[in-house]
């Protein structure tokens, strides 16, 4: 499995349980894209509204292409997409994580 590396910046809101929080990640191009979700989609520790952020998480992503400098990939497989209805990237590999 491959993680994208993020922040989860700030809790959104207790409703729908466990709860929203925000998480962001600046691709390739410097671009920064956030997503809102339910906390447990997102690796890493267990986030409360009293969580110190920023916190890094993760986001499970596919990797679509290899062939330039960057890396594309997906979180469309995973039912995510950014704030802005994006759901492929181009990142840098030092973004992506196995763990």
């Amino acid at each position: 499995m491959v993680f994208l590396r993020c922040k989860a910046v700030r809790w959104v809101d207790d409703e729908p349980q466990p709860g929203l929080v925000e998480i962001r990640f600046t691709d390739a191009h410097q671009q920064q894209w956030a997503f809102v979700d339910k906390w447990p989609i997102f690796t890493g520790e267990d986030l409360t509204p009293d969580s110190a952020y920023p916190v890094e998480v993760g986001i499970l992503c596919d990797i679509l292409n290899t062939a330039t400098d960057t890396l594309t990939i997906s979180v469309a497989p995973w039912g995510l997409e950014s704030l802005d209805g994006r759901v492929e990237f181009e990142v840098r590999s030092d973004q992506l994580t196995t763990s």
